[in-house]
């Protein structure tokens, strides 16, 4: 099964698309995505793929993660997805352990963003978080995305606590996807509650990076969204 997986992903690989989205997922020396090969297939088919494979065991999602082709791993990473949504509790424990031990391999945005918020998020909704204040911390960003990405099921919850500390948290970090991932989760609150995202900005606007700021005022009118920007001082980004 697990050879046929990846016969089947090889078939549907286009190389004109696969060097596009080379360039968009930045695999350049010296960039994020450094060293990651696409195949060149749209999402869509990747998901097609994944519901014919979701019996696939553990170790040959294992095998399919440590792949260095983006869609091998990310077709893995959407299998776990539903295999954790129809996992029982002892099964969603074992596949939150899974997906922790083999964060290196959730290694570029898509990746997290497809697969945090439903397996980390969701397992953490009623359960104790300090796992994403040590992910938080780490000097692999990757793993700090996938800490701010989680916090989206709480959102989604109305528990802004914990996404609210995380942003406060990374307020100085250096990379330009976390400045968007944060950005994203406070306008995301600020849907829910803007009240509760302004009381945010109103203490912390001034630090944040200018596009962490934009990401999160987005969705604001037009006159409070210049109020914002009129007054900070950050360099555009």
């Amino acid at each position: 099964m697990l050879n046929q997986i990846k016969k089947d992903l090889l078939q549907l690989g286009n190389p004109e698309k696969a060097i596009k989205l080379s360039g968009f997922f930045k695999t350049g020396k010296g960039q994020y995505g450094e060293g990651d090969v696409f195949l060149g297939i749209p999402v869509p088919e990747q998901r097609k793929v994944a519901k014919r494979y979701l019996d696939l065991s553990l170790d040959d999602l294992q095998e399919l993660l440590r792949s260095e082709i983006h869609e091998y791993r990310l077709t893995a990473l959407l299998i776990l997805v539903s295999k954790y949504g129809k996992a029982d509790s002892s099964g969603k424990d074992e596949i939150f352990v899974f997906y922790l031990k083999n964060t290196e391999y959730v290694n570029n945005w898509d990746l997290v963003d497809l697969s945090a918020p439903k397996i980390v998020g969701d397992y953490l909704v009623n359960k104790d978080r300090s796992i994403l204040f040590k992910l938080v911390k780490s000097s692999n960003l990757w793993e700090r995305r996938i800490a701010v990405l989680a916090t989206f099921m709480f959102i989604r919850n109305d528990d802004f606590e914990d996404a609210l500390r995380i942003s406060k948290l990374l307020l100085c970090d250096e990379h330009d996807l976390i400045h968007k991932a944060v950005g994203w989760m406070l306008r995301e609150i600020g849907k829910r509650d803007q009240e509760v995202e302004e009381g945010f900005l109103s203490e912390y606007f001034k630090q944040m990076p200018r596009t962490m700021l934009r990401y999160a005022i987005e969705k604001f009118d037009e006159d409070k969204r210049n109020f914002y920007l009129s007054r900070t001082t950050h360099k555009k980004q």
